[in-house]
């Protein structure tokens, strides 16, 4: 029995083997036998005639393309309203020293930033999320974070008469509160409330370099620009009015460790440490993470090995019909 000849997109006939057939032409049927009349199908038909499509109409179709594409694009580039944070100034990307993959956070600039954060910052942000004792083996030793925490006063209580007494700080308390409650803070802040600081830089876009480019970017305002009066001229600061006066310039406090303090240094040491309170778990995640890959590494040929011995019969199995007798 002869076999049945394909149709292919060229538009000759082709037999089993893919030679052509003497006499075939595109759009005869499938299995006519010799001296019968050719049929044409309509897939031949329509494969023939959209193949038959002249040049200029071709170029024609991809210009109309080309130019409904480019008609969308602009009618959604004119749709889109402006938003007013598009007139914000995007802060720089720094170069960080905790930014590499096997990097760690300075730790003496943690403490540095500590000591920044007491007594620059801590007189209107709280940060309610970090106690003393977190302290501990980061950045100071714990007779160290003891003597810090004994040098606040926490109120505790009820006594045995049921009253509320104040007694010296310990390690599980958590960094004191600059005001009793919220309306306090805005009253104290010419209606502005001052956020916390325990996860900014994890709370805004940006992380640090824009605490950075914030606390650094203060500056007169542009010609035009006019601000009511208890706010402050700040490019990085949505709105760019901020109500809180420019906190850090040179020599603002004394460092323990004798590093200069600029306005820079304060700024880059205040932001570590703020950066390491929003993730503590910053460097021990990523010794884990070297920890997976190294053992990755030796467990990858051992799981490669069992893998080539598990599937290699059925991937290399053969299958063979043999026809009946």
């Amino acid at each position: 029995m002869a076999a049945a000849a394909a149709v292919s997109l060229r538009g000759a006939v082709l037999g089993p083997r893919g030679a052509r057939l003497p006499g075939a032409r595109a759009g005869l049927l499938c299995g006519a036998r010799p001296g019968q009349l050719p049929l044409r199908t309509p897939q031949a038909v329509s494969l023939s005639s959209k193949a038959g499509l002249s040049r200029g109409r071709k170029v024609m179709l991809s210009a109309l393309g080309m130019l409904a594409a480019g008609g969308a694009g602009l009618a959604v580039a004119l749709h889109s309203a402006v938003s007013a944070s598009d007139l914000e100034l995007h802060p720089p990307s720094y170069p960080w020293s905790h930014r590499g993959l096997l990097s760690s956070l300075d730790h003496t600039s943690i403490r540095r930033g500590f000591q920044v954060y007491k007594q620059v910052c801590s007189s209107c942000h709280s940060m309610d999320y970090v106690a003393y004792r977190h302290l501990v083996g980061v950045c100071y030793t714990e007779e160290e974070a003891k003597a810090l925490a004994e040098e606040v006063e926490v109120q505790d209580g009820p006594n045995e008469d049921g009253e509320m007494f104040m007694r010296p700080g310990k390690l599980s308390d958590y960094f004191p509160k600059p005001y009793p409650n919220p309306e306090a803070a805005r009253a104290a802040n010419n209606g502005a409330l001052p956020p916390d600081l325990s996860y900014i830089t994890r709370a805004r876009h940006g992380g640090e370099d824009y605490v950075f480019s914030l606390l650094t970017g203060y500056c007169e305002p542009p010609t035009g620009v006019s601000l009511r009066e208890g706010l402050y001229f700040n490019p990085y600061f949505p709105g760019q009015a901020i109500a809180m006066a420019p906190p850090i310039y040179d020599e603002v406090l004394e460092f323990d460790d004798g590093t200069p303090a600029t306005m820079s240094q304060v700024a880059k040491d205040v932001c570590t440490f703020l950066r390491w309170a929003s993730e503590p778990e910053h460097d021990h995640r990523k010794r884990m993470g070297l920890k997976m890959l190294m053992m990755m590494g030796l467990l990858f040929p051992l799981i490669y090995a069992m893998k080539r011995h598990k599937w290699s019969v059925l991937k290399s199995r053969k299958l063979a019909y043999r026809p009946p007798k």
